[in-house]
């Protein structure tokens, strides 16, 4: 991980919000949700947000890593959804680097629509082992097939 050129990463996007990301299509998919969701406001659900903020800093990233050894993984996010963001509404995102670790980045990320703030935040990402991880992953697999097997017995 080249912390030099990691501390230069500057990002300017834009994002057209469609029907989709907003929160009552999002809630209606959800066993939890569906009793709710046509009460909810139509606009961009916070977890929509808070993954395409994600996202943009994951790309930003991946052109940084040996991807045969190394995953980036999302590790924190802050995120202040300050403002409702209406379905056709175009989004402005700005993110830089804010900190940089010894395996982790933190961006600081910000949203505005035409009108105002609608986010502000930080995600930091870590820079992990891929075998570590696919080893984690099939750990918890086998435990999950195990208690599945022994539920059934």
């Amino acid at each position: 991980m080249n912390h030099e050129i990691l501390s230069q990463i500057v990002f300017e996007e834009k994002h057209l919000v469609t029907a989709e990301e907003s929160a009552p299509n999002l809630f209606r998919r959800l066993p939890q949700g569906r009793a709710y969701a046509d009460r909810l406001i139509d606009a961009m659900a916070t977890c929509h947000l808070v993954a395409l903020l994600e996202s943009l800093c994951l790309r930003e990233v991946h052109g940084h890593l040996d991807a045969d050894a190394q995953v980036v993984v999302g590790n924190a996010v802050r995120c202040n959804h300050c403002a409702p963001i209406p379905r056709g509404t175009l989004l402005r995102i700005s993110g830089w680097v804010q900190g940089i670790g010894e395996r982790e980045v933190t961006f600081r990320v910000q949203a505005h629509d035409d009108h105002e703030q609608v986010c502000d935040g930080t995600i930091r990402l870590v820079f992990a082992r891929r075998g570590e991880i696919a080893r984690r992953l099939e750990r918890k697999c086998e435990a999950i097939a195990r208690r599945e097997l022994f539920l059934a017995a």
